[in-house]
């Protein structure tokens, strides 16, 4: 039997802020809905009540500004996002990784702000949006604040966002416009799957930047390198910062070996 809950779709931003401040710890908000409903069959969750984000318009919004840089909405979906001219055009590497989530048909529901939100060692959108500078705005009756995500996440399906927040959009900064990068993701199956491991390059100017996840408790940023660095700086690097475990799906050694391999590769067609 799945869990009893209140079903609420709120057609404004104030009411979804006001009910967060009166009962936010016994409830949550949704978009896409496709790791929590799982969660609560699962039994891992029991809010007394779950609400839609999907009726308030101001979360749709998906938008691209020169100076402004990339805004995405809480109810922006993967394949909204890597579907987007400006994505594919200036922030490519959103749309490489976005690819690698799971199937076409759960993109249309998954979020990009929900998988983020979610904070699972494995999600696929943290670590490109890592290498990318973004950061979360987030919302309460008290007013709004803006936080880094290198800083969001802080734990496996923990973050800062207190009961009565809502993170309204994440923000992609206009200096990172047009830099290239990869994604690496080793699966369990060909196909759609969770990642294993998972590793993102970021090239800019001078700088490459990476960022790993299924590696430890949270996404990993590495510190910036060089174009000049060596593929063994950087493995170095990625296996001083990262603490794979042992689990149903992989060993700590083939994790870190396969970060190694990932980082071979990227660095080389980045070349």
């Amino acid at each position: 039997m799945i869990h009893d809950f209140r079903y609420v779709r709120p057609e404004r931003l104030d009411e979804v802020l006001d009910l967060l401040s009166d009962r936010g710890e016994k409830g949550c908000v949704f978009s896409g809905g496709t790791d929590l409903f799982v969660d609560i069959r699962a039994g891992m969750t029991t809010p007394d009540y779950v609400v839609d984000l999907k009726g308030i318009e101001s979360l749709h919004h998906l938008s691209f500004d020169k100076k402004e840089g990339l805004s995405i909405g809480a109810c922006v979906t993967v394949n909204e996002l890597i579907q987007h001219e400006a994505v594919k055009k200036h922030y490519s590497i959103l749309a490489i990784a976005g690819r690698e989530l799971a199937s076409h048909q759960i993109r249309n529901r998954a979020t990009v702000v929900g998988n983020v939100v979610t904070a699972s060692p494995c999600g696929d959108m943290a670590s490109p949006l890592l290498c990318l500078d973004a950061e979360a705005v987030i919302l309460s009756n008290k007013g709004s604040r803006n936080i880094l995500l290198s800083d969001f996440v802080t734990g496996v399906k923990s973050t800062t966002l207190r009961p009565d927040e809502l993170v309204e959009k994440i923000i992609v900064p206009s200096r990172m416009i047009d830099a290239t990068g990869g994604y690496k993701k080793l699966k369990r199956i060909r196909g759609h799957d969770l990642g294993v491991v998972s590793v993102a390059l970021l090239k800019r100017k001078d700088t490459l930047r990476f960022a790993i996840s299924s590696a430890a408790p949270t996404p990993v940023l590495l510190p910036d390198f060089p174009p000049s660095a060596s593929v063994e700086e950087v493995q170095a690097a990625a296996q001083q910062a990262i603490s794979p475990i042992d689990d149903v799906r992989c060993s700590r050694e083939y994790r870190a070996f396969m970060v190694n391999v990932f980082i071979e590769r990227l660095m080389k067609g980045a070349e």
